[in-house]
C-alpha cells in the first residue's frame, strides 16, 4: 500500500503515515482491514486529535473531490467527501444557494464539516451542518457501502454525522443547500461594555438577524471585565453572487522560534481591534470572505504562535447558568496570565442536530485560543474543564487535543452508543485517549469482579 507523510492540523504535529483514498477503499472492500487501521484525513484544519491515528494510518481524502450534481431548482448538491466547501461556494453561488452553515474556514472538506458537525454564527436559525444532510454513501470494513439518511440505516446515519470519521469511509454526500438573493453581507457592529450588556443583546440579536457573534477582550480586567463587540449580518438583498476559491494573499512566510501572540502583544491588539471596529456604528456591506472566514486571509497564520502551537478551549454552558459562569471562565483565563488571542463567544439556538454526539446544545458557547506553554496551559485548560462540566455544560471534542476521558464522558453521555456502531477499522487519537480509556477500564474492573 503507497504510504506518504501529510502535515498535519493547525495545532497538532504531523501524522506518520497517510494512504491513498483509492488504496484505501480497495482494502475496505476486501474486508482485509485490521483493527483500529485506518482514519480518514481531510484538509488539516483541525485544532486537535481527532483527525490523527498515531498507530495506524490516515486516508487522504483530498483525491475524491469532484462535484457529482446540483439541482439549482432546490439547492441539493451531491459531491464527494473530499470536496472542499470553497468549491461548493464557487459551484451554486451563480444559481443563488449558499452553505445553510459554515465553520470559521472555507477550507475544509464536505466530509470533515458533516464527521464535526460543524456550526456557525447562524445557529439559533439553522442548527449544524448535520441538519442539512440529506444522505452520504458509507463504506465499512465489512465491505458494504452504505445509503445512510433518516430513513436509510438511520443508526448509521446519526452516528456518523458528528462521529469524527470513526463509523467507516464516507465516499460522497447530499446536502441542501440555502437560498440567498447574494452572497454579500450587511454587517452592523455594536460595542458593550461588559458581558451583562452583552447578554441583555443576545437573544433579540438572534431573533433580527441570520447571523450573529460576539468578539471579548480576554484580557481586559476590573471595570473593563467582559467588553467587546457583538457582530450582527444579513445577506444583502442587493449584491455579489461571485464567489472566490483563493485564500489570503497575506501569509507567515517562516514559524519564528517563539510565540509572537505574547500577552503585550495581545494588550494592543485588542485595543486597537476594539478602537478600530467599535467606530463603525453603521452598517456597511461587504464581502463574504471577511464576515464568514478572515483567517482564510492569512495563510500559515497559527505559525505566529511559534514551535509549541497552540490550543484551543471551546465550551458551552446552559443559558441559565451562563452569566455566572461564562465571567468565571474568562476570569480564570486572566488569573493564569494567559492570553486568547481570538475569544468568540456566540448564542446557540435549540434546533436539534440529527447526530448522535453534537457538541452545539441551547446555550453560550466560548472559544478561547492560548498559546502552547506546557504545564502551565494545560493546568488552565483544566480548570476551564472542571468549571465547564460542574455547570452542566460541554467541552467540544473536535477542537481538543488533551481532554481527559471523564470531561468527555460528562459532555458525551451518549458515547457507548458511538461505540456500539464504531466501525472496527477505524480509530483516531482522541478516540482511543477518551472513550478507549474508559472502555478499557470498565473491561479491567469487569474482569476484576
Amino acid at each position: 500500500m503507497a504510504e506518504r507523510f501529510l502535515s498535519f492540523g493547525l495545532a497538532t504535529p504531523p501524522a506518520p503515515r497517510a494512504v491513498h483514498a483509492d488504496n484505501a477503499i480497495a482494502l475496505l472492500k476486501s474486508g482485509q482491514a485490521k483493527e483500529a487501521s485506518l482514519l480518514a484525513y481531510g484538509n488539516g484544519r483541525s485544532y486537535g486529535d481527532s483527525c490523527q491515528n498515531q498507530a495506524g494510518a490516515v486516508v487522504d481524502m483530498r483525491t475524491l473531490n469532484h462535484i457529482r450534481a446540483f439541482d439549482a431548482e432546490t439547492g441539493v448538491l451531491e459531491a464527494d467527501a473530499g470536496v472542499l466547501l470553497s468549491d461548493i461556494i464557487v459551484h451554486a453561488a451563480p444559481y443563488g444557494f449558499f452553505p445553510a452553515v459554515v465553520p470559521g474556514t472555507q477550507f475544509v472538506t464536505l466530509g470533515g464539516a458533516i464527521a464535526n458537525d460543524v456550526h456557525g454564527k447562524n445557529h439559533h436559525r439553522r442548527g449544524t451542518f448535520g441538519c442539512h444532510v440529506e444522505s452520504f454513501t458509507l463504506l465499512r470494513s465489512d465491505g458494504k457501502t452504505y445509503r445512510c439518511s433518516a430513513t436509510d440505516n438511520p443508526r448509521l446515519f446519526a452516528a456518523t454525522i458528528g462521529g469524527m470519521g470513526l463509523t467507516g469511509l464516507m465516499l460522497s454526500a447530499s446536502i441542501r443547500l440555502m437560498r440567498v438573493p447574494s452572497l454579500d453581507i450587511v454587517e452592523k457592529t455594536a460595542a458593550f461594555r461588559d458581558l451583562g450588556e452583552f447578554f441583555d443583546l443576545a437573544e433579540a440579536a438572534d431573533q433580527a438577524n441570520e447571523y450573529a457573534v460576539a468578539w471579548i477582550d480576554q484580557l481586559a480586567g476590573g471595570r473593563n471585565s467582559g467588553r467587546g463587540l457583538l457582530f450582527t449580518g444579513n445577506h444583502a438583498e442587493h449584491g455579489s453572487l461571485a464567489a472566490s476559491r483563493a485564500g489570503g494573499y497575506l501569509s507567515v512566510p517562516f514559524q519564528p522560534p517563539f510565540n509572537v501572540l505574547n500577552r503585550p502583544f495581545l494588550t494592543a491588539f485588542n485595543a486597537a481591534y476594539r478602537w478600530k471596529k467599535g467606530r463603525a456604528i453603521a452598517p456597511r456591506q461587504a464581502g463574504y470572505q471577511g464576515f464568514f472566514f478572515p483567517l482564510d486571509s492569512v495563510r500559515d497564520w497559527n505559525r505566529l504562535y511559534g514551535p509549541n502551537g497552540l490550543f484551543q478551549h471551546q465550551s458551552v454552558v446552559p443559558e441559565e447558568a451562563a452569566r455566572i459562569v461564562v465571567p468565571e471562565l474568562l476570569a480564570t483565563g486572566r488569573r493564569a496570565r494567559q492570553g486568547s488571542f481570538l475569544t468568540v463567544l456566540k448564542r446557540f439556538g435549540s434546533i436539534r442536530s440529527p447526530a448522535l454526539l453534537s457538541f452545539p446544545r441551547p446555550g453560550y458557547t466560548l472559544t478561547l485560543d492560548f498559546p502552547n506553554k506546557g504545564a502551565a496551559t494545560l493546568a488552565l485548560l483544566g480548570e476551564l474543564d472542571r468549571i465547564t462540566v460542574a455547570a452542566g455544560g460541554a467541552v467540544n471534542p473536535y477542537k481538543d487535543a488533551r481532554m481527559g476521558a471523564e470531561i468527555f464522558a460528562a459532555s458525551f453521555a451518549d458515547w457507548p452508543r458511538m461505540e456500539a456502531v464504531r466501525d472496527p477499522a477505524f480509530m483516531s487519537d482522541f478516540w482511543a485517549r477518551t472513550a478507549g480509556s474508559i472502555d478499557l477500564r470498565r473491561r479491567g474492573a469487569e474482569a476484576a469482579e
